[in-house]
């Protein structure tokens, strides 16, 4: 009997390795699962509170007791510590047990009131930026709002009526609206960009995989005849079991974010649907492309490794890409999860018009573009069934 060929001959085939693979499942599955939990987890809170930090009061005064309780009461600030002598303190901070440290000099109030200007000096770890950033906003906030208040009281002594006072003390009002991420989430933020960044170098390693693996498995001639010696069945019929897959991984993601933890979705469903779909898309053919251009496994595999691992440093979430030197920046160009990130900015943060993600959308369907043209080396490179150790 004629053995039948095509794409869904390789299809059921590739649907079979999947499903007897212990490292798909666990590599694709479990994987992203323990890191979507993770991650979730981590970042239930939305934004670090309770950040320990230390007090060194000299003055030990109503007033300075007063500024500690007033720093206390900030919810990303916990007193952990207070302490009489700086060296103590200094020591806590070197074996992280706080972050920062305010001190308040000797006759801190007595020299205020005599307007003798005293310094409120605090040292913050920055080795932990993200802690570090926010102790140095509570502790430059405390800060200014212990010079109004003692210049208010002054005034105030002085014959001056509050109201004659705030013009001077605060001559312009501030009014702060965060858009699209008033709540100041971190986990609105990264979340939605990190896991997809851990998603892209599954994918990169997993397509790589999926064919060098055949070659090393010496069945790749088999492959091929199996899909009538066709590239195009060959490459489809191989990889669509895998974008199937990826695609419900994806849809759980989209429902975690935005149905479960209720993150904004300002354009709707599809805009998303279609920046992620682009994406595995993307990162198959990237991976596609290692395999066509250098028809070697191992190499394929480490080239996927090596540039899934960097995406996160370059894709722009925690340091601005426009920031860095002109060529990681022309690099950063080269990650599909850059365009997906520039997406989810625009489409699901932002509720820009479709059209201003464009260009995103273009490079991300370019990337499958190059990929299509390598194809036929990728048939070469099974048929040849050549494995390099």
């Amino acid at each position: 009997m004629k053995q039948k060929t095509g794409i869904w001959p390789v299809f059921i085939r590739e649907c079979y390795r999947i499903a007897n693979s212990k490292i798909c499942i666990w590599g694709i599955l479990g994987g992203t699962l323990i890191t979507l939990f993770t991650i979730v987890w981590m970042m239930n809170a939305g934004l670090p509170t309770k950040i320990p930090i230390a007090v060194v009061d000299y003055d030990n005064t109503s007033t300075s007791r007063s500024l500690i309780r007033q720093l206390d009461a900030f919810p990303k600030t916990d007193i952990k510590f207070k302490s009489l002598s700086f060296r103590e303190a200094h020591e806590r901070m070197e074996k992280c047990e706080v972050y920062a440290i305010l001190t308040i000099p000797k006759d801190f109030a007595a020299d205020a009131m005599s307007n003798d200007r005293p310094k409120l000096v605090y040292y913050t770890n920055n080795a932990f930026l993200i802690s570090g950033s926010l102790l140095f906003q509570n502790l430059k906030t405390i800060s200014t709002m212990a010079s109004a208040s003692v210049g208010l009281k002054s005034g105030e002594a002085k014959g001056y009526t509050r109201n004659q006072l705030m013009p001077v003390i605060r001559p312009i009002n501030v009014e702060a609206h965060p858009l699209n991420n008033p709540w100041l989430n971190y986990s609105v933020y990264l979340s939605p960009t990190m896991i997809p960044c851990i998603l892209q170098l599954i994918i990169l390693m997993f397509t790589a995989s999926a064919f060098g693996s055949e070659v090393k498995a010496g069945t790749g001639k088999e492959l091929v005849k199996l899909s009538g010696n066709s590239a195009i069945k060959t490459v489809l019929g191989k990889m669509l079991p895998y974008t199937i897959l990826y695609m419900i991984i994806a849809l759980l993601f989209m429902s975690v974010f935005y149905y479960y933890l209720n993150f904004p979705m300002n354009s709707g469903f599809w805009p998303m649907f279609f920046d992620y779909l682009f994406l595995i898309l993307a990162s198959q053919s990237l991976g596609i492309i290692f395999v066509g251009t250098f028809m070697n496994y191992r190499l394929a595999v480490s080239l996927g490794s090596l540039l899934g691992s960097i995406s996160l440093s370059l894709v722009g979430v925690s340091f601005s890409i426009y920031s860095m030197s002109p060529v990681l920046q022309a690099f950063s160009s080269l990650l599909p999860v850059r365009h997906f990130f520039m997406i989810y900015l625009d489409q699901s943060l932002n509720g820009l018009p479709i059209g201003y993600s464009a260009y995103h959308y273009a490079i991300l369907l370019g990337f499958v573009a190059v990929g299509m043209l390598l194809w036929g080396r990728v048939k070469v490179f099974l048929d040849e069934n050549v494995y390099e150790p």
